[in-house]
């Protein structure tokens, strides 16, 4: 009689939801990305009563978006997102060719004009602030970074001795450099200082260090755990990493800064619908204003396009387009 041989074993075929994370963190994309893209997705499944995708096609997406915008009511930019998942889903875990994409009814996204505070807004807000937040709602206004930018900041990316801040992996992937104003320079020092106890505190207690992008943490295992890579404004408490599960000092919750600004504007009685995003407007604006060429503030801001950027020459016309009123006249 043959030899009894082990039967191999076959590993089981990963849910969907789990290809998608897989597919997601093998192109690097962000935490951000990858809750969002899941969620569209979970969503839609439940949506058509937990049909599989691969049944489906143009008509169940096209009932989905449109769901999305008549029951949910939610912003063209919110359906965007939700297409962009499905496409992700279609072309890149389903392997499913999409001409039928072309039918499905996009959501036409307006073109606003961005919220802008004046200097006097500006100075209110900053003076209605304090403690950290007060120094982060600055560097948002005096940098032009964006609220994200902000939070993830690493120490080695805040150059001192050249008055810059180095923005690595902003949005879409890309690096850039913009000003560190010197008015803020000596606070944002002393603030790093107390920073370093807590890292060292960190490093005494024998910790897992901060979260390292890609694959650095493989290739540099101790990088994560030295001065350089730790954040400027790390948590006050630890926390569990979503992707591993290992406790470590994350960056702060972005949410405690948005209310913080939220609260700066009730007290400083400014009547605008303003957010952290709206200091990343008045940085713009109010650099046009004073002289400085679009190009210049185009490379502050991290825009692909010089067009992106133009949109903040709207306010330089005072009133409709430099017009005076002829009511002025009389």
């Amino acid at each position: 009689m043959p030899p009894d041989y082990p039967t191999p074993q076959t590993s089981p075929k990963p849910r969907l939801l789990d290809e998608v994370r897989a597919a997601i963190r093998l192109r690097h994309y962000s935490i951000r990305t990858e809750t969002a893209y899941v969620g569209w997705i979970r969503r839609f499944i439940l949506f058509h009563g937990k049909r599989h995708p691969r049944e489906m096609g143009a008509e169940e997406v096209t009932a989905f978006l449109s769901h999305l915008a008549t029951e949910g009511n939610v912003a063209s930019a919110t359906q965007h997102q939700a297409l962009s998942a499905l496409l992700f889903l279609y072309r890149e875990i389903l392997k499913v060719d999409l001409p039928w994409m072309n039918e499905v009814v996009r959501a036409k996204k307006p073109r606003r004009l961005p919220t802008v505070l004046s200097r006097q807004e500006v100075q209110r807000l900053l003076g209605a602030m304090e403690g950290t937040h007060a120094l982060m709602a600055r560097l948002l206004y005096g940098t032009g970074m964006r609220l994200m930018e902000v939070i993830r900041l690493r120490v080695k990316d805040v150059d001192f001795g050249r008055g810059e801040i180095l923005i690595r992996d902003g949005k879409g992937a890309k690096d850039r450099v913009t000003v560190l104003p010197q008015s803020l320079a000596g606070e944002l020092q002393a603030h790093v200082g107390r920073v370093q106890r807590v890292w060292e505190s960190d490093r005494e207690a024998g910790r897992g260090g901060v979260w390292m992008p890609d694959a650095l943490e493989r290739k540099y295992p101790e990088a994560g755990r030295s001065w350089p890579w730790f954040w400027v404004f790390p948590a006050r408490q630890l926390s569990a990493d979503p992707r591993t599960g290992l406790e470590r000092r994350h960056h702060c919750y972005e949410t405690n800064l948005q209310r913080a600004v939220k609260k700066g504007l009730r007290v400083a009685a400014v009547s605008k619908p303003a957010s952290t995003h709206t200091l990343r407007h008045s940085f713009a604006t109010h650099l046009l204003e004073s002289g400085y060429d679009i190009r210049t503030v185009q490379e502050l801001l991290g825009h692909s396009d010089v067009s992106t950027t133009m949109i903040y020459t709207h306010v330089l016309n005072r009133g409709g387009k430099g017009v005076v009123s002829p009511l002025d006249h009389l």
